[in-house]
């Protein structure tokens, strides 16, 4: 069996969710499911964004979401 690499974001990472209206997400928790043998089997993400002056939560978020709208810092 192939074994997954650890959560490839870390928590504080930023993204752009797509669709018509865009918003900013930030990943603040990092789900990981193992198997019996202690292999890494799933790796999920909870993101919030602000929502009408509110936070909402994501729990169900992949990488390829992450990786598709990644904001990238400007230093």
């Amino acid at each position: 069996m192939q074994t997954r690499s650890p959560a490839m974001y870390p928590v504080g990472t930023q993204f752009m969710t797509r669709g018509k209206y865009p918003r900013l997400c930030t990943v603040v928790n990092i789900h990981t499911t193992t198997n019996l043998a202690g292999n890494v089997v799933r790796v999920e993400y909870v993101a919030t964004l602000d929502f009408c002056g509110q936070t909402v939560a994501d729990e169900h978020v992949c990488e390829v979401t992450i990786a598709r709208g990644l904001v990238s810092k400007q230093d």
